[in-house]
């Protein structure tokens, strides 16, 4: 009983920006309805897998939804989405606005049968600016908004994305925000709305947030950028036997950091004594903590640190990380057992509430494994059901 039980929500949209957004609202307690193509989201297909269609970056972002796949391009396709919507609370999509025109799928269209629906839109860009129209990926985002300019700055001068689709998992959780407050105002009002989210200017206010420094004024004063994060010694500490991710950050961890290591030479220096000094001689602070943290091993900077209540975290790889003391405590990654795919580890809902309960309602779903079941609950009878398979408006429930 998830706080979004009694939602349904129907989800047109493919890759990892709307299909991340979506199983969050799935696993709040959403009825999600993925309507795929014929040949279903082509995140079904990056590897490895055991059976086609079923890869790890579908599995891991598409739980707690229904699949149907459906031809939108053919009438019959679009008259199923539109019966679909009828009822539907939410309609979340990730293609440009003009392809769903294209689809007759417009908002003047679909609120003009269902007026207290949520029409919510992740895509490109803001709409009244002149790259409205233009098609827009993670790493093309990544780059307009100077994250690679970034990496550069702070490593060996050559730019780099980030090694993560940081766009569209954040572009996916602003969605989640603005289809929840957009809720919130039907509820009151009675009427839903048409809800934008764009990659472009979610992700430069993400950036610029940060690094907006002296840009802020005007006139600026300074070329802008946040000094501690664009320091090229801030990065994990290497010690004697591996790395360690450790922040030394207010006055109170400085003093008990002073202590531990018998640094009084450091808490007499102007450059390590205050926040201001900290702050502006910043490269200097990180560089000498990266020399002392050379000078012992990493359980022994951890069972230190730790007794000091100084921050430090274990520096994590893609392996480690399963096996980290705390998510195994929490159950964070649980192994369950996939109807088709057998065992797969999965992962725990992160929020919690104290009064509605929130978890995957069912794992990840084969192609159109939902189609004749929703197809029925829109009204279709079961010789309707077979002339769409028929006609290829959708597949039939064996393939």
């Amino acid at each position: 009983m998830g706080p979004l039980k009694g939602i349904k929500v129907v989800d047109m949209t493919t890759v990892l920006m709307g299909p991340y957004a979506t199983q969050m609202l799935g696993d709040y307690g959403a009825d999600v309805i993925k309507v795929e193509s014929l040949d279903g989201d082509v995140t079904r297909l990056i590897g490895p897998m055991r059976h086609t269609g079923m890869g790890p970056v579908f599995l891991n972002t598409n739980r707690s939804k229904r699949s149907i796949c459906l031809d939108l391009k053919k009438p019959a396709g679009r008259d199923a989405v539109l019966r679909l919507l009828q009822d539907a609370d939410v309609l979340v999509y990730n293609v440009r606005p003009q392809a769903m025109a294209r689809l007759q799928l417009g908002y003047d269209v679909v609120s003009a049968i269902n007026p207290r629906l949520v029409y919510a839109g992740v895509f490109g860009f803001g709409q009244d600016g002149p790259y409205a129209a233009k098609p827009a990926y993670d790493d093309l985002i990544q780059g307009a908004t100077a994250l690679p300019a970034l990496m550069a700055q702070t490593g060996d001068g050559v730019p780099r994305y980030v090694p993560n689709a940081l766009v569209d998992r954040i572009v996916g959780l602003t969605a989640v925000g603005a289809i929840c407050a957009s809720l919130v105002h039907r509820d009151r009002t009675g009427r839903g709305q048409r809800v934008d989210i764009p990659m472009f200017e979610t992700m430069a206010g993400f950036v610029m947030g940060d690094h907006m420094g002296g840009l802020t004024y005007e006139p600026p004063l300074d070329k802008g950028g946040y000094a501690r994060h664009l320091s090229r010694d801030r990065r994990p500490y290497k010690t004697s036997d591996g790395y360690l991710s450790v922040i030394v950050y207010n006055d109170k961890q400085w003093e008990n950091f002073f202590k531990a290591t018998g640094r009084d030479d450091l808490r007499a220096d102007p450059k390590f004594a205050t926040f201001a000094g900290r702050a502006a001689n910043i490269d200097v602070v990180y560089a000498e903590l990266a020399r002392i943290f050379e000078t012992r091993t990493t359980t022994e900077w951890i069972t230190l640190l730790t007794k000091a209540d100084v921050p430090v975290m274990p520096m994590h790889d893609l392996a480690s990380i399963l096996h980290d003391e705390h998510l195994e405590a929490t159950g964070f990654f649980p192994v369950v057992n996939h109807p088709t795919e057998g065992p797969i580890r999965s992962m725990k809902v992160t929020a919690t509430w104290s009064e509605t309960g929130a978890e995957p309602v069912r794992l990840a779903p084969r192609l159109n494994e939902h189609g004749a079941e929703i197809l029925r609950e829109i009204g279709y009878s079961p010789d309707e059901i077979a002339a769409m398979v028929r006609d290829g408006v959708t597949r039939s429930a064996q393939e």
